[in-house]
């Protein structure tokens, strides 16, 4: 049974046995095309491997190519044998003239300087440059796919997982499958051929010395069916505890800030060396395995020479086989093992390699909470009615209802304040608005359709939001306000910095608008951050306004400027205001007071304040603590 996905870009994992099925688009294809991509795989790691190979499939030519000239990389060091075997037989110990031999050796050894300098150099150069150049660009593609796949992931995901962690996956585990496009298709494939010529040549020389010189291949075997089946586990245990401590690192680093203010250095240092010790035993024991592997395969491939000289010199002592031969053998048993061994390292890389491969699909193989309906409509130039019907809510599937039964209406152009004690749910319910996650009852209404019958993308294009600790990135001023409108221009950027009150201190920083802000807008304060996200909102001009908590954090001066812009920023918009102090909200058309997730008072500032209820006392004790702020403040 086949179940068509709705979204053709959706690459979430529906499993049915074991069997998996993506609908989507191949890494190298144009979204515009809405080409069908279907994988059919098995779990385990033949599944990752025909996966990844999807990944190769726009790289078949350059992999034939590379390929081509590494068998004449690898080839050319099989003349050496025979080389040597005519030297000794046919020159050394012939009944020539020593002027003879001379020539024979001179031009013998010119032809030889020609094939192994002047040929073979750009031969080995293109080799790795192809090698290399196809495998960093299928990074490249699993790397775009993987970005594309967490901007289609839910909240809810985030929520549950460590940063730290996810950044390993796309940085660490990618760059460890590199080794199956340079290792696993080239280097192996290119060996085997090098192996099958090898004795391809010694079987033509001498049958038995051939299989004397292959005796040990059995045991080569054994020791990777034994050895390389846990070394997988190793590796996955390996990967995962570098991601747990990239994860710790990064969540800590971003607290720097709460780890001095509490004088935790000590603390936090214990902390990650217990991190860090886990990682070092997991890669002590994976290290140890290795060790082990190694040292069976190598003195496994010691015994063959040793086993080849006994018996070639038997040979000769019979004269069954010629000196030359005997050392063109010799010379043949060092290229035959050579790639043997590369092979079995290509096994402990592949292995590596693999494991990587199982925690990348992991992460592709989370399932998509939000996704685009196959009918859904476009959104444009919306009126910015709003309805939440019925509507019950929870974050996880089976959770306690953060919200219950909300039934609420809003016309288009009116400013809806949401009030209540924390933890009541007032934020969970301007969330659904966007749609970051889907209600479990009800509906969420948008100019009177399901916002689930919109996608995505047009629905948020319609709504700007405000958020007590706005995300801006590190970059310029220019660059963070202009994600409202990527394609703005300087004037269109300078006229939203206005609007918001921002473009006057904007001018004050070194650099105007490319002033470079820092991580998370570190070199701003909480004020300026805040008006650098409402000139972005302006810049957008969206429908609908969502304000959540916008100046809870910030001074009365901050607090002055910013109720300022975002008054002049609501007019005309459908408006959703989410507020902790009551005085900033008591313009709004109507004021809903939250608690445990349901609506207990509803209606205006002055109704709500003559029906002397929840907001009336709620009202009154702020005003009162307010006040005495205010005249301590005066007072110094």
């Amino acid at each position: 049974m086949l179940e068509v996905i709705s979204n053709p870009s959706n690459f979430s994992t529906p499993y049915y046995g074991k069997i998996m099925v993506y609908r989507g688009l191949p890494p190298h294809e144009d979204k515009g095309a809405g080409v069908d991509f279907f994988v059919l795989t098995e779990d385990g790691a033949l599944g990752s491997i025909r996966r990844y190979l999807a990944f190769t499939q726009p790289y078949r030519k350059q992999i034939v190519i590379t390929m081509a000239v590494g068998v004449l990389k690898f080839g050319i060091p099989l003349l050496l044998p025979l080389i040597l075997k005519f030297v000794v037989d046919d020159v050394l110990l012939s009944n020539q003239t020593n002027g003879e031999k001379y020539n024979q050796l001179f031009w013998l050894l010119a032809g030889a300087l020609f094939v192994f300098t002047v040929l073979r150099w750009p031969i080995e150069y293109y080799r790795q440059y192809f090698a290399q150049w196809t495998a960093s660009n299928v990074l490249f593609d699993v790397r775009n796919r993987l970005y594309d796949h967490l901007q289609k992931l839910s909240l809810r995901f985030y929520n549950n997982q460590r940063v730290g962690q996810i950044i390993s996956r796309i940085i660490n585990d990618v760059e460890q499958t590199k080794e199956f496009v340079v290792t696993g298709m080239m280097n192996i494939w290119l060996d085997l051929t090098t192996l099958l010529i090898a004795v391809g040549i010694m079987i033509s020389m001498d049958v038995k010395m051939t299989i004397v010189s292959l005796a040990v291949f059995p045991f080569y075997g054994i020791a990777v069916k034994v050895f390389y089946q846990r070394l997988r586990g190793l590796t996955r245990e390996r990967s995962q505890a570098l991601a747990e401590m990239q994860g710790h690192l990064h969540e800590r680093i971003q607290g720097i800030s709460a780890i001095r203010a509490f004088g935790l250095e000590d603390h936090e240092t214990k902390q990650f060396h217990e991190r860090n010790r886990h990682f070092l035993e997991r890669a002590l024991a994976h290290s140890r395995w290795n060790g082990k592997t190694f040292a069976v395969i190598n003195t496994i491939t010691d015994v063959a020479p040793i086993l080849l000289i006994g018996f070639a010199a038997w040979q000769v002592i019979k004269g069954e086989v010629t000196i030359g031969e005997m050392t063109a053998f010799y010379g043949y048993i060092g290229l035959i093992y050579a790639p043997i061994r590369r092979l079995v390292n290509a096994s402990t890389t592949l292995t590596q390699s693999l494991a990587s491969m199982d925690r990348v699909f992991e992460l592709l193989d989370e399932t998509y909470d939000i996704v685009d309906r196959p009918d859904a409509k476009q959104l444009v130039d919306a009126r910015g009615e709003i309805s939440f019907q019925h509507v019950r809510f929870a974050y996880e599937e089976k959770g306690e209802a953060v919200l219950d039964d909300i039934d609420l209406r809003i016309k288009p152009g009116q400013t809806i304040a949401l009030v209540g004690m924390s933890g009541g749910g007032k934020s969970s319910l301007v969330s659904l608005v966007p749609r970051f996650y889907d209600v479990q009852d009800g509906a969420v209404l948008v100019d009177g359709r399901d916002v689930r019958d919109w996608t995505q993308a047009s629905l948020r294009s319609q709504i700007g939001m405000v958020l007590q600790d706005n995300i801006l990135f590190s970059g310029s001023v220019l660059d963070n306000i202009r994600m409202g409108k990527p394609d703005a221009s300087l004037e269109e950027v300078i006229h939203a910095a206005k609007a918001a009150n921002a473009h006057g201190f904007i001018q004050e920083l070194p650099q105007g608008y490319d002033t470079e802000i820092g991580e998370r807008g570190v070199k701003l304060s909480g004020g300026q951050k805040q008006r650098v996200a409402i000139a972005r909102v302006f810049l957008k001009d969206p429908a609908i306004l969502i304000l959540d908590e916008a100046t809870s954090a910030l001074d009365l001066k901050s607090e002055q400027l910013i109720q300022e812009s975002l008054h002049r920023l609501a007019e005309n918009r459908t408006t959703l205001i989410v507020a902790h102090r009551l005085s900033t909200i008591t313009h709004a058309d109507r004021i809903c007071l939250i608690e445990d997730g349901r609506i207990v008072e509803s209606g205006t500032h002055r109704q709500l304040m003559n029906r002397e209820e929840k907001y009336a006392s709620l009202f009154n004790v702020q005003d009162l603590e307010s006040g005495k702020e205010k005249v301590g403040m005066l007072h110094e």
